[in-house]
């Protein structure tokens, strides 16, 4: 990180150590604490429902600010993990220094931490969300000889008592921009709040998504677009993203929800992730003309080939599949195409050969930008807000590996590849996704294998997601409330707060 970059960087501890926050310290962090009269110190961790937990510190003295820093603290594993017997509960949390931010909410001066779980002979946790990531980039790195990188797409809804000034019209709010987009101030807010807490923005904007429900009441969608960063990161951003949404909602006496279908018949939410294959400071997935390359294909071959397993981890709550159905944008075929919305992965615009664009713009500029990284991704669309991160990220790197490693992924990707919209000219000749929860758990049993090779996703876990999405008992879910309206609003409202 440059001494630019420093200097324009939200994060306050960045500020104010001049350093990246890769590189902090515990003595950073006491610094910090000592030098802006902090007197709270937060842990916070991900439990088994994929939320952040929290544990709060009142700071008495030094030494003890030292100590918690330095061996972590107790906690219940079994009340924060379904897998872990009562008889043997106690787990560690140990702070990871590069995640401290100053918490926005507390009225009490407070920097938080995120945290990795520990067993009690100090190992990490096997079944830890933020343990399974790191194990599976560690993997693909050690195979490959690149890392992951990886952004989300985090759409979600905002509901409120309807606005009679300027009213919304149904299902055209991409990119209104208020009085027409609603609780613009909300997400605007949220996106400052995030930043400073390490998160890496791209950009916010209002989604097409506009709900009037007939009576006294609305729903308005929004998204927010991270930056490329390693897939761990990227997991961490996007939980507290979750989690500062919700404060500031909560603030203006809303209501936010990340969940995949707020009605039938509009627009659902997803989770779209982006991803990009990085070595030394290149993007490994094109070549010198900034075309696709076999390297990308291989990637998107493993995604294909583990598509139906991966909702296991990316769409785990029945309404998944209120979203998840033909003729929307949402997939339900297992293909892949360029810019192209209807395919599961979509390779979208990467501004190859487009620089002249900025001097038609702008005929005084003379000057060109280069950046020695390509943009271009690959997008997988069929995740939703109801996702636990890290696992469906971990998949994801799973997933390319084995891409990567196969023999046939590249032949797989090329027989894969449509144009046009799916629905209308392939629809039928493709493989499909699951379209339940039951699915989704058989298709991760199925696939185990890659998921437990190299001790990456504990068989415990793969156990235990397969046998939470079989209860559900949701075959044919949506052809058996089909009409009833009363059993799909009570579907929705069951699981609006997911994720």
């Amino acid at each position: 990180m440059s001494i630019e970059q420093i200097a324009l960087n939200p994060n306050k501890l960045v500020s104010f150590l001049n350093k990246p926050a890769a590189d902090f310290t515990r003595k950073d962090i006491i610094t910090f604490i000592e030098k802006n009269d902090i007197k709270m110190l937060n842990f916070r961790y991900v439990g088994g429902d994929g939320k952040l937990k929290l544990l709060n510190f009142i700071i008495n003295d030094k030494k003890y600010l030292e100590k918690i820093l330095s061996v972590g603290e107790r906690v219940d594993g079994s009340s924060l993990f379904s897998y872990i017997e009562t008889s043997s509960s106690d787990l560690y949390v140990v702070p990871r220094y590069r995640t401290a931010f100053v918490n926005p909410f507390s009225d009490v001066p407070a920097v938080d931490i995120l945290c990795s779980y520990y067993d009690k002979n100090g190992e990490p946790l096997s079944i830890a969300p933020e343990n399974i990531i790191r194990k599976a980039h560690a993997e693909l790195k050690k195979s490959t000889g690149m890392e992951l990188e990886a952004l989300g797409e985090l759409e979600f809804y905002i509901s409120s008592e309807l606005d009679k000034i300027y009213t919304i019209k149904p299902q055209k709010g991409y990119h209104e921009s208020h009085p027409f987009a609603k609780w613009q101030l909300v997400r605007i807010e949220a996106m400052k709040l995030i930043s400073e807490m390490g998160g890496r923005i791209k950009y916010g904007h209002s989604e097409v998504g506009n709900i009037d429900t007939n009576g006294d009441w609305e729903y308005v969608q929004h998204e927010i677009e991270f930056l490329p960063v390693n897939i761990e990161d990227a997991a961490d951003q996007l939980v507290i993203a979750k989690w500062a949404l919700r404060e500031v909602a909560y603030k203006y006496g809303l209501e936010v929800s990340f969940a995949p279908k707020i009605f039938v018949g509009h627009a659902g939410s997803g989770l779209h992730i982006h991803s990009r294959l990085v070595k030394d400071g290149k993007n490994m997935m094109v070549n010198d003309s900034g075309e696709l390359n076999d390297t990308a294909k291989k990637m998107i071959g493993g995604l294909l080939e583990l598509a139906p397993s991966i909702t296991a981890f990316g769409n785990v709550v029945p309404t998944s599949f209120l979203r998840l159905v033909p003729h929307q944008e949402a997939p339900t075929n297992i293909c892949w195409g360029d810019s192209n919305r209807s395919v599961l992965v979509r390779v979208p615009l990467g501004w190859k050969g487009v620089n002249n664009m900025i001097f038609d713009a702008n005929p005084k500029e003379k000057e060109l930008f280069k950046d020695t990284m390509s943009s271009q991704t690959v997008e997988l669309r069929s995740a939703d807000g109801s996702a636990n991160v890290y696992q469906l990220l971990a998949g994801i790197a799973v997933a390319s590996r084995l891409g990567l490693e196969s023999s046939t992924s590249l032949e797989k990707a090329q027989k894969s590849y449509v144009k046009g919209d799916v629905g209308k000219k392939h629809g039928m000749n493709l493989p499909q996704l699951p379209s339940s929860c039951y699915e989704a758990g058989e298709q991760l049993l199925k696939d185990r294998d890659c998921y437990e090779k190299c001790g990456i996703f504990p068989a415990s876990i793969i156990d235990g997601i397969a046998t939470q999405l079989k209860k559900y008992n949701d075959k044919n879910l949506s052809e058996k409330i089909f009409g009833d309206g009363d059993a799909l609003m009570k579907l929705v409202k069951q699981y609006l707060h997911c994720g």
